[in-house]
């Protein structure tokens, strides 16, 4: 059975033609646009199929934004996406909506221990609900619960929660981003333009500005990849400054989803953001603000955190939640 999945980001569109007839989602073919050049998904399903004409049964595409009765209206996109006016586009007999992060929720059980970076092995045999958290574009979460048997993912919009500071820099950065946007969400702090928040702060707090060469490099390429370059190769110390502070709100927000979910059954660190900056989670600083909870910090420390490695994994997840949802329909007849 071919499925047709989707990974629609504020940054990049992907899609993917699978094969799902076995026990695990098979990858066909895969392409990614630039999502900012197009008007609407709609077109860019238009120019996958374009050039691939055959018979797709179904579809599924993780959204970056919240999803009501198969309709989003994305966050950091100005599309409005209908699954079904998506499913007659795509010519299949049905298209589903899942929000990004459940998507990749969806996705780890297509994954193999090489697709993790372990960060804390908490408790041997751990069990129970467990929970992702993704800093890119924005800052996405979801929940997966434990039924008995299975794990089931389901949405959350929690990026969007305010931000809570525990130190005086901490608040020092909430009273400055209060100027800047009113409401401070996680998003505005634990993502790609948290990271760049992060970095102004810090150069007003210290009356500085940045050095020309740094200036000029985000001029060239993405803001945040070029803090996060500075802070890596040791030639900025207001970068690096910026990534370890970015990196312990990182693990405080981490640690605050995971206790909401109690997922005991481990945390997943997903998103574009960790995999290049490694180096920096495995720092005591991410670790200390998960698991700095107060009286908290034992259940903490039991919990497994991972990071997510396969950039694949939200293509995969659609694709898992299809699968699924056609298996169980097929058992109850």
């Amino acid at each position: 059975m071919k499925v047709i999945a989707g990974d629609i980001g504020g940054t990049k569109t992907s899609l993917a033609l699978f094969d799902v007839s076995g026990t695990k989602p098979d990858m066909l073919v895969m392409e990614t646009w630039p999502s900012q050049d197009y008007a609407s998904l709609d077109d860019i399903i238009k120019l996958f199929i374009s050039t691939r004409p055959g018979t797709y049964e179904y579809a599924c595409f993780g959204v970056a934004g919240p999803v009501r009765n198969g309709i989003s209206q994305t966050t950091n996109l100005p599309w409005h996406i209908d699954a079904q006016k998506l499913a007659q586009t795509a010519g299949v007999r049905r298209a589903w909506l899942l929000n990004d992060l459940e998507a990749n929720a969806w996705g780890i059980n297509a994954l193999d221990d090489e697709d993790f970076c372990i960060l804390n092995e908490g408790q041997p045999d751990a069990y129970g609900n467990a929970c992702v958290i993704a800093a890119g574009t924005g800052l996405g979460q979801a929940g997966i619960t434990m039924d008995g048997q299975h794990l089931r993912p389901f949405a959350s919009e929690g990026g969007h929660a305010d931000f809570a500071p525990q130190t005086e820099m901490d608040i020092a950065l909430l009273r400055y981003l209060q100027q800047r946007y009113g409401h401070v969400s996680w998003e505005r702090v634990v993502s790609g333009m948290g990271l760049v928040n992060i970095h102004e702060f810090l150069h007003a707090h210290y009356g500085t500005e940045p050095p020309r060469w740094l200036v000029d490099e985000m001029a060239k390429e993405d803001k945040a990849a070029a803090i996060s370059k500075g802070a890596q190769s040791g030639q900025c110390e207001i970068c690096s400054e910026t990534l370890d502070m970015f990196a312990r709100l990182y693990g405080a927000e981490a640690g605050n989803q995971a206790l909401k979910i109690m997922a005991t059954g481990g945390v997943y660190i997903g998103g574009g953001i960790a995999p290049k900056i490694l180096d920096n989670l495995r720092e005591p600083a991410f670790m200390q603000g998960f698991c700095g909870k107060g009286r908290m910090q034992s259940l903490m420390q039991s919990m497994p955190v991972k990071v997510i490695l396969n950039d694949r994994t939200a293509l995969y997840g659609p694709a898992v939640y299809a699968a699924t949802l056609l298996n169980q329909s097929d058992k109850s007849m």
